[in-house]
């Protein structure tokens, strides 16, 4: 039996990934420390906005100018100041984070889009534009229960989906080679992994989990695929010459871990 919802797609290499989704217990926490996160931001950006408007209707009286519509104004400009950190706040960690904000980097959820690709800003910003819907209006909490794949109206929307992330610990069923950790070490250093994203990592793992039972030469050329775009994205001019394809991959997949447990 399952107690988790779980989301499946097909990648253009034809690697089935299967996600858990975030779940409406774990999507509250994160909120609920994004809104103490934001909450500050908002305290200090309207506090030094009041501050600054003071000044101005201080500097208006002195020089005995008349601006009796001056105030309304400041207060249009207070909330117009509100709703753009409000929205900038998710927008600008979710697109700089891969999906993640404060909150779901501390309860390790993230972001995807439906084909499990990384959200774009266009997306996060649907998102956060219907958040005050979701989350005001508790119309998100609603469709999250009754949801199959647990979306709000900002995710129906912007066609996005919450998951749990993976973490370093992954437990894996599948043993790899001593020379892989070696490479690892080196590609730490040659290589960009943090360019890495949770679906890259994800192809990687299945492949490597799958492998035993695909036919020699599919297995070949499936890895030969995933092994040159995975070079691409993590900046690397070469593989080695004395590397094999699928050493490459079990070395990338020992590195990005590697890297996830320092940032942890």
């Amino acid at each position: 039996m399952r107690f988790f919802n779980q989301f499946s797609f097909q990648t253009p290499e034809s690697v089935e990934l299967e996600f858990t989704l975030a779940g409406i217990g774990n999507r509250a926490y994160a909120l609920i420390i994004d809104y103490i996160v934001l909450g500050l931001i908002l305290f200090v950006a309207l506090t030094i906005w009041a501050f600054l408007s003071f000044l101005v209707l201080d500097l208006l009286s002195n020089y005995g100018l008349s601006a009796s519509a001056l105030p309304l104004w400041l207060i249009a400009i207070q909330f117009l100041i509100f709703f753009t950190i409000y929205v900038g706040y998710f927008v600008f960690f979710e697109t700089l984070w891969q999906g993640q904000t404060p909150g779901k980097k501390f309860v390790k959820i993230r972001v995807l889009c439906d084909d499990g690709k990384t959200v774009s800003i266009q997306q996060s910003t649907l998102r956060a534009l219907l958040r005050p819907v979701d989350d005001f209006l508790s119309i998100g909490v609603f469709l999250i229960m009754l949801g199959k794949r647990e979306k709000r109206l900002g995710d129906l929307v912007a066609g996005t989906i919450v998951i749990q992330e993976e973490t370093a610990s992954t437990t894996k069923n599948f043993t790899l080679s001593e020379e892989a950790q070696t490479l690892a070490d080196k590609l730490l250093i040659e290589a960009d992994i943090s360019r890495l994203r949770l679906e890259d990592f994800a192809v990687i793992r299945e492949y490597l989990r799958r492998q035993q039972e695909m036919i020699p030469q599919a297995r070949r050329e499936l890895c030969r695929k995933i092994a040159e775009r995975i070079k691409d994205i993590i900046s690397l001019e070469e593989i080695p010459e004395d590397v094999t394809a699928n050493l490459f991959l079990e070395a990338v997949y020992l590195a990005y871990q590697q890297q996830n447990r320092t940032n942890d």
